[in-house]
């Protein structure tokens, strides 16, 4: 079977196999079921499970610290990187044109993959097996769950470079949102004095702003000489 390698990278077996093959399919693929339901169901199963690992991190911190750094792990960004560590783009299910389109690498496509994959283990194995997979590709990917790193504001960073060195504020523009309201998704342009810097989508406005906003500053690494700027 060709998930076999997958199963053996996730360190879980499924004893139903037609969970797996719903995980992996995309929309685009046109089957007659995708992995959008799973997606919904392991998005949730993650927040948990990063929520519960967070709690007893950091046993001394209050809730509002513990909800921005559990927003920093369950996001596109951060699930893209987990299914990187898997290899998941190999194995998914997309048509043709997604796939010429770089779909095997989109982080939103990588996210989704992962998230359906986790909720495929918690309807055939149940919460706990979830939980083992979901945190072992967590600590594997982050061995050191760092705040300052994590919560690094990428737009207020981008802020001051671009006062310190254009006298401007960036500016974010909503290029195009799609999806269904539960599921949508936003794509944010980020420009200086008109110029257009980065491209970035994310689950919500904010998340696609702090994207581009990173984005921008990689790009301007190796433009600008950013000393003195925590980058």
């Amino acid at each position: 079977m060709f998930e076999e390698q997958l199963e053996k990278s996730l360190g879980y077996r499924f004893k139903r196999e037609e969970l797996i093959a719903e995980a992996l399919t995309h929309k685009s693929y046109h089957k007659d079921f995708n992995n959008e339901r799973l997606e919904f169901l392991g998005d949730a199963v993650m927040d948990l499970v990063v929520g519960e690992y967070l709690y007893h991190l950091f046993p001394d911190r209050e809730e509002g610290f513990l909800s921005k750094l559990r927003a920093a792990l369950v996001n596109e960004t951060s699930f893209a990187k987990l299914a990187k560590e898997l290899n998941l783009g190999q194995y998914l299910r997309l048509s043709h044109s997604e796939e010429n389109n770089g779909g095997r690498e989109k982080a939103s496509i990588l996210a989704s993959g992962l998230e359906a994959i986790i909720g495929a283990i918690y309807l055939d194995g149940g919460f706990e097996e979830a939980k083992r997979v979901g945190l072992s590709l967590l600590k594997k990917v982050y061995p050191e769950i760092d705040p300052k790193k994590l919560l690094q504001d990428h737009k207020t960073t981008l802020q001051e470079i671009t006062q310190s060195y254009f006298g401007v504020l960036p500016e974010y523009k909503l290029l195009k949102s799609s999806g269904p309201d539960h599921d949508k998704k936003f794509e944010i342009g980020v420009y200086i004095h008109g110029k257009e810097y980065a491209r970035a989508e994310g689950k919500s406005k904010k998340s696609a702003q702090q994207k581009g906003a990173k984005m921008t500053i990689d790009k301007l690494k190796n433009e600008l000489d950013l000393k003195g700027f925590d980058v």
